[in-house]
């Protein structure tokens, strides 16, 4: 009868690497994850087929910093907030923190600041003491962005005087030709979109009202709540790392 033969150091070596290979797979699936975010510029959006912006830079320096390869994507917002919800995993910036979206998603920290606006043609120079004295007025939004979210919950609605969008720039060229009265919009991005558009901001927008309840609180990376902890843990400790180190601060004065 013959004895079965003995493992050589060769096939030894091969089952161990399969082994350690099939192991390893949970581990190496959560080095790469799935990034989604929006053409809202200068925060995010593409430029010759790449994803840049303030958050994108953010981002990328967090996912260095932990040594995380980022998948990152650009689609509508409201496509890529209900995946980032519905989805294990998947991270989403840049976006407000609210209290009506606070327990849908396991926040890991800011990464940019904002001030919104409403904002007027200069024109038109529209003086607004109160929210309420827009009631009257078209106002310019995004479909499931932080101000068309707030406005609906103040009363407004999309179809009576909120006019919805997938698109921040749609809004400002609705502005220009007096298609909307008002257009709601941080102002950093507003500016850049004015003066993408050849358009010197200091001449051509005017600050209506400043929504104080969406101002000073920032932009936010979060995941949803499907996401183990430990992988929310690790880009927080990323985050809170680059602003120890001074790469955060680098970036803001870089794009602000």
């Amino acid at each position: 009868m013959d004895q079965p033969h003995p493992l050589t150091p060769s096939r030894r070596q091969v089952l161990l690497a399969l082994a350690a290979t099939a192991a390893a797979g949970p581990a190496l699936a959560q080095d790469t994850v799935r990034i989604l975010t929006e053409e809202y510029p200068p925060y995010n959006y593409t430029d010759h087929g790449h994803i840049t912006g303030l958050g994108t830079e953010v981002v990328q320096a967090v996912l260095k910093e932990i040594n995380v390869e980022g998948q990152i994507q650009s689609l509508p917002w409201a496509r890529a907030y209900d995946t980032a919800i519905a989805s294990d995993s998947v991270l989403i910036y840049s976006m407000n923190r609210s209290k009506e979206r606070e327990k849908l998603f396991k926040w890991v920290g800011q990464i940019t600041p904002t001030d919104f606006y409403l904002f007027s043609l200069k024109s038109r120079n529209i003086e607004l003491s109160e929210l309420s004295d827009a009631r009257g007025l078209q106002i310019g939004t995004v479909n499931q962005d932080i101000g068309e979210q707030y406005l609906a919950l103040n009363g407004f609605a999309v179809g009576r005087n909120l006019q919805s969008s997938n698109r921040y720039e749609l809004n400002y060229e609705k502005l220009k030709r007096g298609r909307i009265d008002l257009w709601i919009m941080n102002e950093l991005g507003a500016y850049y979109m004015a003066r993408q558009a050849g358009d010197d901001p200091a001449l051509t927008l005017h600050k209506a009202l400043r929504v104080a309840e969406l101002s000073g609180g920032g932009n936010y990376m979060a995941f949803g709540n499907k996401t183990p902890d430990a992988l929310v843990e690790r880009f927080r400790r990323g985050l809170e790392a680059i602003k120890r180190n001074g790469t955060y601060d680098a970036l803001q004065r870089k794009w602000l």
